[in-house]
């Protein structure tokens, strides 16, 4: 009995070790798991990113909007998206990087076990917010492409996904988040500091939806009236407010916005102001040109300076020296006010990235008014707004709130801005001021010409094939597609009228 014994303690302390060394094949610094609020967070910044950046090979949209054009390489001014596969990267970029992410954040959160009602309720906060950035991002890709892979995306076992009808995605990205907005509470928390938009602020979050919504719904309007009517009317009230924004705070250093890491960091010399956009704003006497753009010493005499705000043409190449560009709080001191602060300035390591605020939503109010829908004031009481809202961010950076007003008033005073007065339709009004208040966020701009027709753009040299020889109506799909995908991708391109840059998505009359 004592030998029986004596081979179950062996046995006990043979299993025993066997568990301690298996203990030490586990890594503890680098888990099997990422937890998903650092998922989420990496996926915050990685939108913001996207956003953000000029690089060429991810994101030409400050080209195509006009805002922008290049100094010595001018192919994606030209609108060649083939020759550095930019489709490709953005497919990639928002599948992989950005959507991907997210639904795995969702996931995690979704299996935690919690502790009482005031933890579950977090965690649904969590997951809802986690879904209302992923329908930001899905609008992104529709306003992009057309159809996208959407009811099959984000699954790893499937790589040839259909690609949805575009407006079906649309409405369902509206119930999704009525479905959001409906399960936020914001008497409970969320994701606190992993949040780097809001703070894990939910009542923020609400805003930041209903603002969403306003923006789904308007874009709709020439597709689908009644329920773009009946999304802008429920969501507006409950958006964003004067001075609301989502924005991505970067911290510089290593974390420093993609602007300045693209045009400062590199010591590259690749964009200048575009005559299209230098041209409005200074008949306009607009005086956003000042934290906008640089000026440029315009005399054709050595012995003068003759200091302007000049652009060049679109598409064409355009020496840096010659025109204006970009500023920066460092590279530029001697142009910039005495009164600028660090971080005040475009091209700043540490400049914001917005990515939806309250001017936005007050242009996209002023042009609800004019369809007749009810938002609580006229297009011109909007218009008005949205100028104000954007004047603010940019020349509070730089001047005191008296001046700034004053500045404001005399710019609206101007027959040519003044609603009652400008030039042109509502269309061309809206669609100016709103194009001019969208600078550097180049995705948005481009999208409201798209919309609006309004400002004319400048011809191109060189037009990529497929673009009609004017500016894109969307991007073409990624090359890879035709192969790893074709049958999905066929179907696609002929839903939507042909792979072309100068296919109109759907929204796009």
């Amino acid at each position: 009995m004592k030998r029986i014994y004596l081979i179950l303690i062996v046995l006990i302390g043979i299993t025993s070790c066997q568990k301690d060394l298996e203990k030490l094949n586990v890594d503890t610094k680098h888990p099997t798991k990422v937890p998903g609020n650092f998922l989420f967070a990496n996926a915050q910044v990685a939108l913001a990113d996207q956003v953000a950046t000029p690089n060429v090979n991810l994101n030409n949209w400050k080209l195509w909007a006009q805002y922008w054009t290049e100094t010595t390489y001018t192919d994606e001014s030209n609108y060649d998206v083939v020759t550095r596969d930019i489709a490709s990267n953005n497919f990639r970029t928002y599948y992989r990087n950005i959507l991907r992410d997210f639904l795995e954040a969702k996931n995690i959160i979704g299996e935690e076990v919690t502790a009482g009602d005031a933890e579950a309720a977090a965690k649904q906060n969590r997951i809802l917010i986690t879904d209302i950035l992923m329908v930001y991002t899905y609008q992104r890709m529709v306003d992009m492409f057309g159809n996208v892979p959407y009811t099959e995306a984000l699954d790893i076992d499937n790589i040839s996904p259909v690609y949805d009808d575009a407006f079906t995605i649309y409405k369902d990205l509206i119930n999704r988040l009525d479905t959001d907005l409906g399960g936020l509470d914001a008497t409970n928390g969320s994701f606190g500091s992993d949040d780097l938009y809001f703070s894990g602020d939910v009542d923020m979050w609400k805003k930041f939806a209903n603002t969403l919504k306003v923006k789904l719904g308007i874009t709709l309007s020439s597709v689908d009236e009644t329920l773009a009517k009946k999304t802008v009317e429920l969501a507006y009230k409950k958006g964003f407010g004067p001075g609301e924004n989502c924005e991505l705070a970067y911290p510089g250093g290593i974390n420093a916005n993609p602007i300045f890491e693209n045009l400062i960091q590199s010591g590259r010399h690749d964009y200048v102001a575009t005559s299209t956009i230098i041209d409005i704003m200074n008949d306009l006497a607009d005086p956003r040109l000042y934290p906008y753009f640089t000026l440029v010493d315009t005399s054709s005499n050595p012995a003068e300076v003759k200091l302007a705000y000049y652009g060049g043409d679109a598409g064409y190449s355009s020496a840096y020296t010659q025109y204006s560009h970009i500023p920066n709080t460092n590279t530029d001191a001697g142009e910039r006010l005495s009164t600028d602060v660090d971080g005040s300035n475009v091209a700043d390591e540490t400049f914001p990235m917005v990515m939806l605020d309250y001017t936005e939503m007050c242009f996209y109010l002023s042009e609800a008014a004019e369809r007749g829908y009810s938002v609580g004031g006229s297009a011109e009481d909007w218009y008005n707004k949205g100028i104000t809202s954007s004047m603010n961010f940019w020349l509070g950076k730089h001047y005191n709130p008296t001046d700034v007003a004053s500045m404001t008033a005399a710019y609206l005073a101007n027959p040519d801005v003044a609603y009652s007065t400008a030039p042109g339709d509502w269309h061309q009004k809206i669609g100016i001021q709103a194009w001019l208040a969208f600078y550097y966020r180049g995705f948005v701009g481009y999208t409201s010409f798209r919309r609006l027709g309004y400002p004319e753009m400048h011809q191109v040299p060189s037009p990529a094939e497929g673009s009609g020889g004017t500016v894109p109506r969307r991007i073409t799909y990624p090359i890879a597609e035709q192969t790893l995908n074709a049958a999905s991708y066929a179907e696609a391109a002929s839903a939507i009228g042909g792979d072309l840059l100068k296919t109109h998505i759907f929204w796009d009359k």
